[in-house]
Protein backbone atom coordinates (compact mmCIF):
# COMPACT_ATOMS: atom_id res chain seq x y z
CA UNK A 1 0.00 0.00 0.00
CA UNK A 2 1.05 3.47 -0.81
CA UNK A 3 0.99 6.14 1.53
CA UNK A 4 2.61 9.83 2.34
CA UNK A 5 3.06 11.12 5.39
CA UNK A 6 2.83 14.88 5.99
CA UNK A 7 2.22 17.76 7.88
CA UNK A 8 -1.40 18.63 7.93
CA UNK A 9 -3.03 21.94 6.59
CA UNK A 10 -6.10 23.13 7.75
CA UNK A 11 -8.35 21.51 5.08
CA UNK A 12 -7.46 18.30 6.98
CA UNK A 13 -8.80 18.98 9.90
CA UNK A 14 -12.64 17.41 9.02
CA UNK A 15 -10.77 14.43 8.04
CA UNK A 16 -8.53 14.56 11.39
CA UNK A 17 -11.60 14.92 13.51
CA UNK A 18 -13.00 12.18 11.68
CA UNK A 19 -10.41 10.08 13.18
CA UNK A 20 -10.32 11.45 16.74
CA UNK A 21 -13.53 10.56 16.88
CA UNK A 22 -12.97 7.04 15.33
CA UNK A 23 -10.33 6.79 18.76
CA UNK A 24 -12.57 7.79 21.11
CA UNK A 25 -15.20 5.92 20.31
CA UNK A 26 -12.81 2.73 20.21
CA UNK A 27 -11.84 3.56 23.45
CA UNK A 28 -14.97 4.12 24.22
CA UNK A 29 -15.46 7.64 25.23
CA UNK A 30 -17.57 8.38 21.79
CA UNK A 31 -19.64 11.50 23.52
CA UNK A 32 -15.93 12.60 24.88
CA UNK A 33 -14.77 15.31 22.12
CA UNK A 34 -15.79 18.55 22.44
CA UNK A 35 -13.24 19.97 20.06
CA UNK A 36 -14.74 21.13 16.36
CA UNK A 37 -13.28 21.43 13.22
CA UNK A 38 -13.19 24.79 13.69
CA UNK A 39 -11.02 24.34 16.80
CA UNK A 40 -8.91 22.53 15.13
CA UNK A 41 -7.90 25.04 12.25
CA UNK A 42 -7.68 28.14 14.41
CA UNK A 43 -5.50 26.51 17.48
CA UNK A 44 -3.29 24.85 14.87
CA UNK A 45 -2.69 27.18 12.20
CA UNK A 46 -3.24 30.96 13.53
CA UNK A 47 -0.01 32.90 14.30
CA UNK A 48 0.83 31.23 17.70
CA UNK A 49 -0.06 27.50 16.52
CA UNK A 50 -0.82 25.06 19.78
CA UNK A 51 0.14 22.10 17.70
CA UNK A 52 2.13 20.39 14.52
CA UNK A 53 0.16 17.63 12.87
CA UNK A 54 1.44 14.84 10.68
CA UNK A 55 -0.93 13.34 8.49
CA UNK A 56 -0.60 10.25 6.69
CA UNK A 57 -2.69 10.27 3.43
CA UNK A 58 -3.80 6.97 1.52
CA UNK A 59 -5.54 7.93 -2.07
CA UNK A 60 -5.97 11.53 -0.72
CA UNK A 61 -7.63 10.62 2.69
CA UNK A 62 -6.21 11.26 5.71
CA UNK A 63 -5.92 7.88 7.42
CA UNK A 64 -3.48 8.55 9.63
CA UNK A 65 -2.59 11.42 12.14
CA UNK A 66 0.02 12.13 14.84
CA UNK A 67 -0.49 15.69 16.70
CA UNK A 68 2.10 16.99 18.76
CA UNK A 69 3.05 20.24 20.67
CA UNK A 70 6.34 21.36 22.67
CA UNK A 71 6.19 20.87 26.85
CA UNK A 72 9.06 21.84 29.07
CA UNK A 73 10.87 19.02 31.58
CA UNK A 74 12.41 21.10 34.99
CA UNK A 75 14.78 17.91 34.68
CA UNK A 76 15.55 17.33 30.97
CA UNK A 77 14.37 20.61 29.30
CA UNK A 78 12.12 20.76 25.63
CA UNK A 79 10.23 17.56 25.24
CA UNK A 80 7.40 17.02 22.66
CA UNK A 81 4.00 15.76 23.72
CA UNK A 82 2.65 13.12 21.69
CA UNK A 83 -0.95 14.00 22.09
CA UNK A 84 -2.62 11.42 19.74
CA UNK A 85 -0.91 9.05 17.33
CA UNK A 86 -3.93 7.20 15.51
CA UNK A 87 -4.32 5.38 12.19
CA UNK A 88 -7.76 4.01 11.47
CA UNK A 89 -8.52 1.18 12.42
CA UNK A 90 -8.89 -0.95 8.67
CA UNK A 91 -5.41 0.09 8.31
CA UNK A 92 -3.80 -0.80 11.48
CA UNK A 93 -0.89 -2.94 11.23
CA UNK A 94 -0.43 -1.70 7.79
CA UNK A 95 2.89 0.37 8.64
CA UNK A 96 1.40 3.75 8.79
CA UNK A 97 1.54 3.65 13.04
CA UNK A 98 5.45 3.37 12.29
CA UNK A 99 5.83 5.97 9.90
CA UNK A 100 4.21 8.17 11.66
CA UNK A 101 6.10 7.92 14.97
CA UNK A 102 9.01 7.66 12.90
CA UNK A 103 8.03 11.65 11.68
CA UNK A 104 7.86 12.24 15.41
CA UNK A 105 10.78 11.42 16.34
CA UNK A 106 12.73 13.16 13.61
CA UNK A 107 10.74 16.13 14.48
CA UNK A 108 11.72 16.45 17.97
CA UNK A 109 15.22 15.21 17.00
CA UNK A 110 15.22 18.82 14.87
CA UNK A 111 14.37 20.20 17.64
CA UNK A 112 16.88 18.91 20.33
CA UNK A 113 13.98 17.50 22.17
CA UNK A 114 15.24 15.59 25.44
CA UNK A 115 11.98 13.44 25.43
CA UNK A 116 9.04 12.59 23.93
CA UNK A 117 6.04 11.72 26.46
CA UNK A 118 2.67 10.12 25.48
CA UNK A 119 -0.51 7.86 27.60
CA UNK A 120 -1.55 4.96 26.21
CA UNK A 121 -4.46 3.79 27.86
CA UNK A 122 -3.84 0.67 30.36
CA UNK A 123 -5.90 -2.30 28.08
CA UNK A 124 -4.59 -1.33 24.58
CA UNK A 125 -2.25 -4.08 24.83
CA UNK A 126 -1.23 -3.88 21.13
CA UNK A 127 -0.50 0.04 21.27
CA UNK A 128 1.23 -1.36 24.36
CA UNK A 129 3.22 -3.38 22.44
CA UNK A 130 3.99 -2.08 19.41
CA UNK A 131 5.64 1.23 21.88
CA UNK A 132 7.64 -1.17 23.39
CA UNK A 133 8.64 -2.81 20.14
CA UNK A 134 10.21 0.71 19.45
CA UNK A 135 12.14 1.28 22.51
CA UNK A 136 9.83 3.01 24.52
CA UNK A 137 9.39 3.09 28.32
CA UNK A 138 5.24 2.39 29.36
CA UNK A 139 5.78 3.70 33.01
CA UNK A 140 3.19 1.33 34.78
CA UNK A 141 3.60 3.43 38.16
CA UNK A 142 2.59 6.33 36.95
CA UNK A 143 -0.66 8.04 37.20
CA UNK A 144 -2.32 10.94 34.92
CA UNK A 145 -3.15 14.19 37.01
CA UNK A 146 -6.10 16.31 35.11
CA UNK A 147 -8.00 19.16 35.99
CA UNK A 148 -11.09 18.80 33.76
CA UNK A 149 -12.85 22.56 32.82
CA UNK A 150 -15.50 21.90 35.66
CA UNK A 151 -12.63 21.31 37.84
CA UNK A 152 -10.50 24.27 37.10
CA UNK A 153 -13.95 26.49 37.36
CA UNK A 154 -14.33 25.15 40.76
CA UNK A 155 -10.97 25.21 41.70
CA UNK A 156 -11.05 29.21 40.85
CA UNK A 157 -14.59 30.05 42.55
CA UNK A 158 -12.58 28.94 46.00
CA UNK A 159 -9.85 30.98 45.06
Amino acid sequence: MNYTIRIAKSEDMLQVLNLINELAIFEKEPEAVEVTVEDLQQDGFGDHPAFKCFVAEVDNKVEGIALVYNRYSTWKGKIIHLEDLIVSQKLRGSGIGTALLDEVVKYAHSLNAKRINWEVIDWNEPAIAFYESKGANVMRDWDVVQLDEQAIKNYIAKL
